[in-house]
């Protein structure tokens, strides 16, 4: 078993709340991370989703550095220039909208939450429930883990949770419309569960969504946090399926690498909203929104092109992993790709590693890719290389135990 010679410290000074890998970065650069070793490694996991523009792209450091010139934080009980102009920008690109500034995905839905039960009190409905959907991750909250699929994920040592959520199976309409009652107010959804395993909804099950919200007077919730911000090629990924939901929610990605959040809401729900019913201290901070608004300016038109391109490079070679016998599974939109395996991926994760490319494993059998929207062809060719070399390696052994 490798060691890790920085668990000892953990132990000591953090809570013990991540499997960390035995490796110490020290610097990152577009798709390529190196270790206080002087190790290089290729990184097709780009901080979960979080530098979809890759690791301190220049245009990005600059505005942080502009902004950080001038001044790093003012209360919220004034204007910024930053801030006004990223919720412009953000509320061009989903018309009809107004914005609130948080710091994560999970402070993101927490809102869209409260909005959904603000707007039914406003609109006489007495009932509270949410319907999600099995596999669904929306955040580490009481609340959001309330509203994820928690099977796994231990909620039940922190009992009580919030009530007023019913989780139901994924791509199922029938169940989701047998599912609505009078005290149903609306639907929160992944397009693309990252978390989940990289499942994708289907565009007829999100249409289906919202024709149900429309039929039954509920709320469409889409939680883009992963899967937006160009991540599937289109700026939202439901964008795809051609609907367009009441709330939306993102981080991840926003800031290229800064802690930012945002939660986009149509006018019809935003209007209830008033001083002293939210608010945040750090959301919508400066120096995150001064980057913010050059991650958008750099997903430009032919770029979001270039990632779907780039994405059916990536998906139709990992396609051609399924000449071993262990891959069951490739899936995904863009450049948010998944493999599922039929045996344990984490010695898949922790070799490729080794040989100096880093991605992640979900759900325990899922290979996960969220590459840089920017990663060249060449790299891919050579994590791909790496890859190969791993299931080479890996998957004899595993067969001759089965």
């Amino acid at each position: 078993m490798e060691k890790n010679k920085y668990k000892s410290f953990e132990l000591k000074h953090f809570l013990y709340t991540f499997k960390r890998y035995p490796i110490l970065i020290t610097k990152a650069k577009g798709s390529v991370v190196w270790d206080d070793q002087g190790k290089r490694y290729l990184d097709l996991f780009s901080g979960l989703a979080v530098c979809g523009v890759g690791h301190t792209h220049d245009r990005v450091v600059r505005a942080i550095q502009k902004q950080a010139s001038k001044y790093l934080h003012v209360s919220n009980y004034y204007y910024t220039a930053p801030q006004m102009d990223l919720a412009k920008a953000l509320t061009g690109r989903y018309m009809g909208s107004r914005v609130f500034f948080s710091n994560s995905g999970a402070e993101a839905n927490e809102l869209a939450i409260k909005l959904a039960r603000l707007w039914a009190t406003k609109n006489g409905k007495r009932g509270r429930d949410i319907l999600t959907f099995h596999n669904a991750f929306h955040g580490r909250t009481l609340a959001t883990a309330a509203a994820s699929d928690g099977k796994n994920r231990n909620n039940s040592i922190y009992e009580p949770l919030p009530k007023g959520f019913k989780a139901l199976p994924f791509n199922d309409l029938t169940k989701l419309k047998a599912a609505i009652s009078s005290k149903t107010i609306a639907i929160l959804i992944e397009p693309i569960q990252g978390e989940g395993g990289v499942n994708v909804a289907s565009g007829e099950f999100l249409k289906g969504i919202a024709r149900a919200c429309k039929k039954h007077r509920l709320l469409f919730i889409a939680d883009e946090v992963q899967c937006g911000l160009g991540r599937t090629g289109t700026f939202f990924s439901f964008e795809q399926a051609g609907v367009k939901p009441d709330i939306v929610t993102m981080a991840k990605g926003l800031a290229g690498g800064l802690p930012l959040g945002a939660t986009l809401a149509l006018d019809r729900v935003a209007r209830h909203m008033k001083p002293g019913l939210h608010g945040s201290t750090f959301g919508g901070n400066p120096v995150s929104c001064a980057a913010s608004l050059e991650v958008l300016k750099l997903l430009t038109a032919s770029q979001l092109k270039s990632i779907r391109t780039t994405g059916r490079i990536l998906k139709d070679t990992l396609t051609g992993f399924q000449r071993y016998p262990v891959v069951k599974e490739i899936r995904g939109e863009g450049l948010m790709l998944g493999m599922e395996l039929t045996c344990p991926g984490a010695p898949f994760v922790d070799l490729a590693r080794k040989k100096g490319l880093l991605i992640n494993c979900t759900k325990e059998k899922v290979l996960r890719f969220l590459p840089s929207y920017f990663i060249s062809r060449k790299e891919i060719e050579s994590a791909m290389k790496i890859l190969d070399s791993v299931f080479q390696t890996l998957v004899p052994t595993i067969e001759a135990k089965r």
